[in-house]
Order: structure tokens, then C-alpha cells, then sequence
């Protein structure tokens, strides 16, 4: 089939090279623009960028969607159908129609649940039990349009939004190989707005740890939040990286800590596997209090 591909970043890798390898065409590879990164602030490609360099396929990092060179190179491509993998932006209508069969865009949740840019760590932010990929037939609306297929997964009881991340994407690209081959008899199914939620977009502020708050919760968006953009407890003047917690048995004041390494939150407590103080390297979270010389009873958060 004839396809044409968008996608940036590296949870889109695995569908463009499951597509090359399952024999489609992939007429070009459509990418956000290169983005200066680390200290030199040099300009760095994006993944799936340096992934359609490498199986010389062309690429396109159209800077405007709806005028420009874009559209009108699009269309002359004839591809019978666009995949649309984390891309970054929404596709206007004139691309949308574009492909003979429609665009479709592999999202990274059980729609109709959690639609938007952040879907994995919103899944482990509310404790969902589940979750998986789905192949939708894309409208213009957000991640609004009719279900293809579906697969799911469970969440493990510590598995972090990094982790999750790492799983789904080959998952999605299993996913999207087996929707082309059975696209012909797939009946797309019509989203269920009773059960939809909104997956916004991650900030850096929520990543401050409010002891108050149960243990439970915590643990959470201890996973939900990493990698980015990760956790903090406030520390002196200092903002100390949590990296890792485990729930624990534990009460008392919010923010006392407890022997084991524990926390205690607003309802429960946190063992402190991990962390990292300002300037450090990670380590342990007796190594940490012993070095930092706080004792049992002291506060923390």
C-alpha cells in the first residue's frame, strides 16, 4: 500500500520501520522541524527522521500545514492512506481528504478514553488497571474519529509512564501493520462520548509531591511523571528528585519520616526508593537521609 508517514519522536519509530518491513510503500516520512537540544543548543533531528534517512525514504518538516510547498507535494504523492503516529500537530481537513482511504492515526490509549497529547501518564496519573492502543479513522476533531481496532495491556503496579512507553509503541506498531491488512473488512466503530476523558498536556508544576496527599496518589504520579518531568519533595531551599517510591505501611504527621526510608503522606505512607539531590547522582533512600543526616521523627516535603 501506499502510504505516506507522520511521526516524530521515538515512540513513532517502531510503526515506520513495521511498515517498511511489512512491505508498504512508504512514499515520505512527514516530521516536525529539527529542534536545537543539549548545551550547544545544535539543531537535532527527530527520530523518525534519522530512521527515514537511514532506509532512504523522504522527508518533509513542514513548518505550515494548511499553505506553503506542503500541501501540494502531499497531494501529488497519491498515497492511498496516511499513518499518523505522535506527530505533534492536527492534520487540517485538506490533508485529512488527501489519501484515497482516509488517514490513520495510532493513539496510545482505549478510546474513547483519555483523547489528547499525554494519554500513557494520564493512565498511570488515575490508576487505570488498563490500557493499550487503538487505530481510529481520523476526523477533525481530537482523537475523535471512528475506531478501527483495539489492544490492550494491563498496567504493572510499579510500571512508570517511561516504561509503559516503551511497550506501547511496538504494540501500536503491531497494531497498525494488522489494520492495513484487514482494512478492507474492518467496521469502523463510532467513539462512545459517555465515556470520554481528556488527556491535557503535562506541566512542570505538577510534579511537585504535596504530602498531604494520600500515599496511593502519590505513588502515582511518581510513575506518571517519569521521565518528564519527574517528581520533587521540597527540601530546605533545595527540590529534591524522587525517582522512585513504593506505598507503605505508615502514620503520622504529613511529611514525617519514618523508619525505612518511609515518608508519611496525608493517608499512608512512601518508602523512598530512589532520589537525587540537587548536584548528586541517584541513590537510595536511606543512603540520602543517613548522608543528609535527617533522622526518624524529622520532616521532609
Amino acid at each position: 500500500m501506499r502510504v505516506v508517514f507522520f511521526g516524530t519522536p521515538a515512540f513513532a519509530v517502531p510503526t515506520l520501520q513495521a511498515l517498511v518491513d511489512a512491505g508498504h510503500d512508504v512514499l515520505a516520512v512527514v516530521a516536525q522541524p529539527d529542534r536545537p537540544a543539549g548545551r550547544g543548543q545544535q539543531l537535532v533531528s527527530p527520530p523518525t527522521v534519522e530512521l527515514a534517512r537511514r532506509l532512504g525514504i523522504p522527508v518533509f518538516q513542514p513548518t505550515k500545514l494548511k499553505s506553503g510547498d506542503f500541501p501540494p507535494a502531499f497531494a501529488a504523492l497519491a498515497p492511498e492512506v496516511a499513518v499518523v503516529v505522535a506527530y505533534g500537530r492536527i492534520l487540517p481537513l485538506a490533508l485529512l481528504q488527501t489519501p484515497k482511504r482516509g488517514c490513520i492515526n495510532v493513539h496510545a490509549s482505549l478510546l474513547p478514553r483519555w483523547r489528547g497529547a499525554a494519554p500513557i501518564q494520564w493512565s498511570v496519573l488515575a490508576g487505570d488497571a488498563v490500557t493499550g492502543v487503538t487505530t481510529m479513522q481520523m476526523a477533525e476533531g481530537l482523537d475523535t474519529g471512528d475506531i478501527l481496532l483495539q489492544a490492550t495491556t494491563p498496567i504493572g503496579p510499579e510500571e512508570t509512564a517511561g516504561q509503559l512507553f516503551e511497550r506501547l509503541a511496538p504494540f501500536g506498531a503491531q497494531l497498525l501493520v494488522r489494520t492495513l491488512a484487514e482494512l478492507d473488512g474492518l467496521v469502523p466503530q463510532i467513539q462512545d462520548e459517555a465515556g470520554v476523558t481528556h488527556a491535557a498536556m503535562l506541566e512542570k508544576e505538577m510534579g511537585r509531591l504535596d504530602v498531604t496527599k494520600p500515599a496511593v496518589e502519590l505513588h502515582r504520579r511518581v510513575r506518571g511523571l517519569s521521565p518528564w518531568p519527574g517528581t520533587t519533595l521540597a527540601w530546605g531551599d533545595d527540590a529534591l528528585k524522587v525517582l522512585e517510591v513504593r506505598v507503605a505501611e505508615g502514620s503520622a504527621a504529613p511529611g514525617t519520616v519514618l523508619p525505612g526510608a518511609r515518608l508519611a503522606c496525608g493517608e499512608g505512607a512512601l518508602e523512598l526508593v530512589q532520589v537525587q539531590a540537587p548536584g548528586k547522582r541517584a541513590v537510595s533512600g536511606a543512603d540520602f537521609l543517613n548522608g543528609a543526616r535527617i533522622k526518624v521523627g524529622d520532616r521532609l516535603g
